[in-house]
């Protein structure tokens, strides 16, 4: 049975096999704001799509929620392809958070900086750019934090693990996608630039966060038990 478009309604089959349930827009609407809220992650468009009655424009819909909850104090938010209800911008202020929050240090800071906008991106690439080496402690409090991940290998010489940033990056940040990091001109306004940049200085455009370049090849369980994230039997380390 496909969508009643006349009247805007949806359906969706029911399990015992009876007759399809149809759903109006709104309660389209409602059953789409349910599933973010009872989510303790950010929801992928594809798990929406999946409870949502056949049919959905589930982008339109979410977009339209989006719309809803602008003015109030909860927003709905999407980055990448997932959807989160987060605490409006202006009001973070009256949050209060009586955790302690750790501090990145310099090192670390710099070298999330450079991954996001630059990954694909190696553990040596990162240290010719900083001009110093990185430590192994500096990428696994980036790690720890959920923010930056194994990529997978280059095709060159040594193949050398490749980092980039996770969906959690973009959530914490509060980021659609990597194309919204602050570009050159954004970053000077913001004072994070001196005055002194060097000529023909440029900020690269970061690549989407799920796509492996031309000269990388994905990550194996033999390159993750190389790399300790695994056990000798397969399972990941706790």
């Amino acid at each position: 049975m496909t969508p009643q478009e006349d009247d805007d309604d949806l359906t969706i089959a029911d399990e015992a096999g009876e007759e399809p349930v149809a759903f109006s827009l709104a309660e389209v609407e409602r059953i789409a704001e349910a599933l973010v809220f009872a989510s303790a992650e950010p929801v992928s468009e594809a798990f929406l799509a999946e409870r949502l009655p056949r049919g959905t424009n589930v982008n339109a819909v979410m977009q339209r929620l989006v719309e809803i909850y602008a003015p109030r104090g909860v927003n709905l938010i999407r980055t990448g392809d997932r959807w989160a209800f987060r605490t409006a911008a202006d009001l973070s202020f009256v949050i209060r958070n009586d955790s302690e929050t750790r501090k990145l240090s310099r090192a670390a800071l710099e070298v999330l900086a450079i991954i996001a906008y630059h990954q694909p991106v190696t553990r040596a690439e990162i240290e010719e750019i900083r001009g110093v080496q990185t430590s192994k402690g500096t990428l696994d409090v980036l790690m720890e934090a959920g923010w930056v991940r194994f990529r997978g290998r280059r095709r060159t010489p040594g193949r050398p693990v490749t980092l980039g940033t996770t969906p959690d990056f973009l959530d914490h940040f509060g980021l659609e996608e990597l194309r919204d990091l602050p570009g050159l001109e954004e970053l000077k306004g913001a004072g994070l630039l001196s005055g002194r940049i060097p000529p023909g200085f440029a900020i690269p455009i970061p690549v989407n966060v799920d796509e492996l370049s031309d000269d990388e090849d994905p990550i194996t369980q033999l390159d993750l038990e190389e790399l300790g994230l695994l056990t000798p039997g397969g399972d990941a380390e706790e």
